[in-house]
């Protein structure tokens, strides 16, 4: 498992509060697992509309927890919201079911891409699509094949024999077959060629930019995150200990050491990371 480094929470700095064109919001959420566990503690974030948000942290920290809580299935792990509220164009959302929540316009592509292994691109689209009419469904698997013109060039091939970056590629198009007002990615480069991750990135900023979706980014790939984001939150061990612009959390020091791997002194080696875990400045 990844080493977790605590960044330091700046000193009186009040939970983030939801702007007024907040799309989404998640109001003091408190998170439990089979009733011991506490992944998530008293966590307040913000997602305008029709921006890029991205949670940060390392593995662990909570990121998709949150998630879950966002998309109804906390139950599949004995997981339950003990406090706190999310909210949804602002109305509680946190009791709704899983498929209520995908038609009001919540809807979250997995870690770990889970396409329907036995069927083919098309076929997964339509699964994507059951809660369109027939002629919304062509409309929008039309606008995938725009945006993956790969899976268009493929589209009659079964899904289980492809590679892990065309499964991504679905596993999004087919998200997007239910035309979602937020889309959730949770760790989207994972295990991805370079590559990939630009094609995969270059689509996020267009779903932004060309079709005003709002998109809560999910990643431990802090770099890539911050160059597209518009604003994010860094998360350790179920809390939020910074957020702020994209811009000024790529410019903090203590960002670009633990996060992005950088320093004034230059890169650091995992040796150099422990032991600076290890200062006082950390125990707080």
């Amino acid at each position: 498992m990844p080493t977790t480094i605590p960044i330091p929470r700046p000193s009186a700095a009040p939970q983030p509060t939801a702007a007024p064109d907040s799309l989404l919001e998640f109001r003091n959420i408190r998170v439990v697992y089979d009733n011991a566990i506490e992944a998530v503690r008293d966590v307040s974030i913000a997602v305008p509309e029709g921006g890029i948000v991205a949670l940060l942290g390392s593995n662990g920290a909570g990121k998709s927890t949150l998630l879950k809580a966002m998309s109804g299935i906390l139950y599949t792990e004995e997981g339950v919201i003990e406090s706190g509220s999310i909210r949804f164009r602002g109305e509680d959302v946190h009791h709704l079911a899983p498929d209520e929540l995908v038609r009001r316009g919540i809807v979250q592509v997995p870690e770990g891409r889970r396409v329907f292994a036995s069927l083919t691109i098309e076929e997964n689209l339509q699964m994507g699509g059951y809660t369109r009419s027939n002629a919304a469904a062509r409309e929008r698997r039309d606008k995938v094949f725009a945006l993956f013109p790969r899976l268009h060039e493929r589209r009659d091939q079964i899904a289980g024999y492809m590679s892990g970056g065309e499964q991504q590629m679905l596993a999004i198009g087919r998200a997007l077959m239910t035309d979602p007002k937020l889309l959730a990615l949770d760790e989207p480069s994972l295990g991805l060629a370079p590559l990939i991750i630009d094609r995969i990135y270059e689509v996020i900023v267009r779903l932004r930019d060309e079709l005003k979706m709002t998109v809560l980014l999910v990643e431990q790939n802090a770099q890539r995150a911050l160059d597209i984001a518009d604003y994010g939150y860094i998360l350790e061990t179920g809390r939020v200990v910074l957020d702020g612009t994209a811009r000024k959390l790529a410019a903090n020091e203590d960002v670009q050491e633990f996060y992005l791997g950088v320093s004034s002194s230059g890169r650091k080696s995992l040796r150099d990371v422990k032991h600076y875990k290890r200062r006082k400045r950390w125990l707080s």
